[in-house]
């Protein structure tokens, strides 16, 4: 049988392949410790809860217009004014079944094939995923250690071009942690302005920022009329299931936008709509909570990676996932790179993490390994895995028998 070609130009979100995995093994009755999967190992707030079943009972089982309830899009907007200092109306607003689709459709709707997308790397993989899938030309931004894997304005203005369409900012990040300071995304503002591109910027972590303020792109001039702000209820408010997210734009995108999600999917679930009403609304003390355990969480996972032997680590300033540079620890083992660092601590040590490969193409001059960890882990679970890493990588012969055994 004949696929389009298409296909083979798509992409995956690498974390879910090997959660595939740790559950495979856990199947076999293997103690696994994950640290693989970006998830909140919290359960949705009961306000929330209760909100869906009370929504369920009085009907809301039917079709909502495709961009969205409008009294959630009224909260959506007031709430995005009030943390980003803006002035989007509901209009502005379009609700969609968790944040990818925002980036999906909004990729879909502004970047024709050819056109060029600038994206961070490492980086959220369904970026690069996307924009291979419809012909543009991808175009990688480096996030280095030395700019606290924020990037180098200087080196984003070389990759700018008349042909850029779209420059994707994510902040704070996935899979470092890193967050663009102000004066970066000003000189973003302004480069979009002097080359007239598109911005979509990548907000679902906005809400877990530890050190500093979060900062919006859509602050400084001009910038709403050119920017797709993406967020969503997933990782805010432990929500990931329940597949809530949104978008803000200008109201002629809104439209194209909602159309593809007539094409696609009809609409976001009405009860689900109902229950992320309540999250905005409710009380917030649960998702302040959440932050302050993660917060703490951070703190204790940075201390014990860079205690292990190989392992340097930077705080990362937001989200929660650390990035440390394995560099060292596979030297050690006599490990050609992380992806290899990436098995062998899972199938010889029992800790899922995801490697470097996992988040977009490597640059040819690339000569630094690096590993994500989700710190969405109980402390237990994150002093259990710290045990194993560092029994493991203090075995340099456990190490190559495992290589060797892989051919």
């Amino acid at each position: 049988m004949k696929y389009s070609k298409r296909m083979s130009s798509l992409g995956t979100e690498t974390a879910f392949e090997v959660l595939a995995q740790v559950n495979a093994l856990k199947a076999e009755g293997r103690d696994i410790v994950s640290f693989s999967i970006g998830e909140p190992d919290f359960d949705t707030p009961e306000n929330i809860r209760e909100a869906a079943k009370k929504a369920l009972d009085e009907g809301y089982t039917h079709y909502t217009p495709s961009a969205g309830m409008q009294d959630l899009r009224e909260v959506l907007a007031r709430e995005v004014n009030r943390t980003r200092g803006t002035s989007y109306a509901p209009e502005n607003v379009v609700v969609t079944p968790g944040a990818k689709p925002v980036m999906f459709f909004g990729i879909l709707a502004l970047v024709d094939e050819g056109d060029e997308v600038i994206y961070p790397n490492p980086g959220f993989p369904i970026y690069e995923s996307m924009i291979d899938f419809i012909g543009a030309k991808p175009v990688p931004l480096p996030l280095e250690e030395a700019h606290a894997f924020s990037f180098d304005v200087e080196k984003l203005e070389a990759l700018v071009s008349p042909r850029t369409q779209l420059l994707i900012i994510n902040s704070p990040q996935n899979p470092t942690g890193g967050v663009v300071p102000k004066e970066s995304l000003q000189r973003v503002a302004e480069l979009a302005e002097e080359f007239d591109f598109w911005v979509l910027s990548d907000e679902i972590y906005s809400r877990l920022v530890y050190d500093g303020m979060f900062q919006s792109i859509t602050q400084f001039d001009g910038m709403k009329e050119r920017t797709v702000i993406l967020d969503g209820h997933s990782k805010t408010f432990a929500m990931t299931g329940w597949r809530l997210g949104y978008g803000l734009m200008p109201v002629k995108l809104v439209e194209g936008v909602a159309r593809l999600m007539t094409n696609c999917n009809s609409c976001t679930a009405a009860f689900t709509q109902v229950a992320g009403k309540e999250a905005i609304t409710g009380p917030q003390d649960d998702a302040e909570g959440m932050k302050q355990t993660f917060h703490e969480r951070r703190d204790l996972i940075v201390e014990g990676l860079n205690a292990v032997d190989g392992f340097n680590c930077l705080k990362p300033a937001g989200a929660f996932y650390v990035w440390p540079n394995v560099t060292e620890v596979c030297a050690n083992l006599g490990l050609p790179d992380s992806k290899a660092l990436q098995e062998y601590l899972l199938f010889e040590a029992g800790v899922a993490v995801l490697g470097r490969q996992c988040f977009g193409r490597r640059a040819d001059n690339e000569d630094q390994e690096y590993v994500r960890f989700s710190y969405a882990a109980s402390t237990e679970v994150i002093n259990e895995g710290l045990r194993r890493i560092e029994e493991a990588g203090a075995d340099r012969e456990r190490a190559e028998r495992f290589w060797k055994s892989q051919g």
